[in-house]
């Protein structure tokens, strides 16, 4: 995959993508991320996808608006932890510490992001754990492993073999929404698939499971604007 920049203000990364499947070029703007990606046949040259972006730039624009802008996790910024709002402070010793509407995060100030990024990773195994612990004994069937990732595609996953991954970024959302995503996982112990059983499965173990996955999918993606590795 190579990139490409189209010119502006502020300019816009395209991602160029050849694919022996395409048969014209086709544009894609993650609402994660935020990253604008072409699709290219096998033999359109690149100026041709450079022009193509071109003519969608208002669209692109409208779209990228519309997600905002991604946040840099330095002091003074503001994130959310368990969907309440948190102003990023210097703290002292040796523990990250939340008080009320501030996490105070020890250090020096160029390591904040990674440092914070590791507490609410270390936060987010525990509250998952726990929450897939629970959910896997109501359904009555254990699972075997649980791992963390920063998935961009998903925010859970649950293997045939009964080995569970979740998104360490489920933390920053609200509590419910984490434990949705943790009894939606468990719940493919039993179904693997999202047929009628499935969803059964989760009302069961879970209840009314409406709100939170229409929180996932109206404003999941934000969670992927905060970086902290900046």
């Amino acid at each position: 995959m190579s990139q490409m920049f189209l010119t502006g203000d502020p300019p816009i990364t395209l991602m160029l993508r050849r694919s022996a499947r395409a048969r014209r070029i086709s544009l894609r703007i993650s609402q994660l991320d935020g990253r604008v990606t072409l699709t290219l046949p096998k033999r359109v040259p690149e100026r041709e996808a450079l022009a193509f972006a071109r003519e969608k730039e208002t669209w692109i624009r409208k779209h990228l608006a519309a997600r905002g802008e991604d946040v840099d996790v330095v002091l003074g910024a503001v994130l959310p932890v368990g969907g309440r709002m948190h102003e990023v402070a210097a703290g002292s010793g040796r523990k990250v510490r939340f008080e009320e509407g501030r996490v105070l995060v020890p250090g020096v100030a160029e390591r904040t992001g990674p440092r914070l990024m590791g507490h609410l990773k270390a936060i987010a195994r525990a509250r998952l754990a726990e929450a897939s612990d629970h959910y896997a004994a109501k359904l009555g069937r254990p699972y075997s492993a649980l791992t963390l990732r920063d998935t961009r595609s998903r925010w859970g996953s649950c293997t045939s073999e009964g080995r569970l991954m979740y998104s360490w970024r489920l933390i920053l959302a609200p509590p419910d929404v984490l434990d949705y995503v943790a009894a939606h996982e468990v719940a493919h112990l039993a179904e693997m698939n999202h047929a009628p059983e499935f969803w059964e499965q989760v009302q069961r173990i879970y209840g009314d499971y409406k709100a939170p996955r229409a929180w996932l999918r109206k404003q999941g993606g934000d969670l992927h604007r905060y970086r902290f590795d900046r």
